[in-house]
């Protein structure tokens, strides 16, 4: 079970190319084509995502700019008066969310991999110490974190179908919201 989908879309591009195309048979031009389409689009898909958020936010950045134009507008009628009002309540909401968006989620990733590495770290100076109260304790916290963090993983993968009993999972929406 992948949660990134890097490695998630790299896995199915592998599987595509090494199982499933080879098992075409070779006179189903449409499959081996559709297959090839399959693999061209998901990796196209591993290119974009990685620029999904920067690309979404030079968009906004953009919009707000033309829309600084746009508000200058003279209008005398008062259905285009009450669209450049509506335009100026919308693009300052959308100016507060792109002042929030001065971080790239890369950074994010990154300080997730840092914390386990330094998590990680404590364990194992914990376990190399006589100090039985202290690697108890740390224990404890890791075994703690990791089941929060099981059943967070789970959730966000339950649609996968590998759970016997989905149902018994909350929705990974509902354990987001809880942070």
């Amino acid at each position: 079970m992948q949660m990134r989908p890097e490695v998630q879309i790299a896995s199915v591009i592998k599987a595509m190319t090494d199982v499933v195309i080879p098992a075409i048979d070779p006179a189903n031009r449409l499959a081996i084509e559709q297959s090839q389409l399959i693999i061209g689009l998901l990796s196209l898909l591993n290119t974009q995502l990685p620029l999904q958020f920067r690309f979404d936010r030079d968009e906004l950045g953009r919009l707000l700019a033309n829309a600084e134009t746009l508000k200058a507008t003279p209008a005398n009628d008062p259905g285009t008066r009450a669209a450049l009002d509506k335009l100026a309540v919308i693009s300052a909401a959308a100016c507060t969310v792109l002042d929030r968006c001065t971080l790239d989620p890369v950074l994010l990733t990154q300080s997730v991999r840092d914390m386990r590495v330094a998590m990680g770290s404590v364990v194992v100076a914990a376990a190399g110490t006589a100090d039985l109260d202290t690697q108890l304790r740390v224990e404890k916290i890791v075994l703690n974190m990791s089941k929060d963090q099981l059943l967070r993983d789970r959730s966000l993968m339950k649609m996968q179908g590998w759970e016997a009993d989905p149902a018994a999972l909350p929705d990974i929406e509902d354990l987001l919201a809880q942070h």
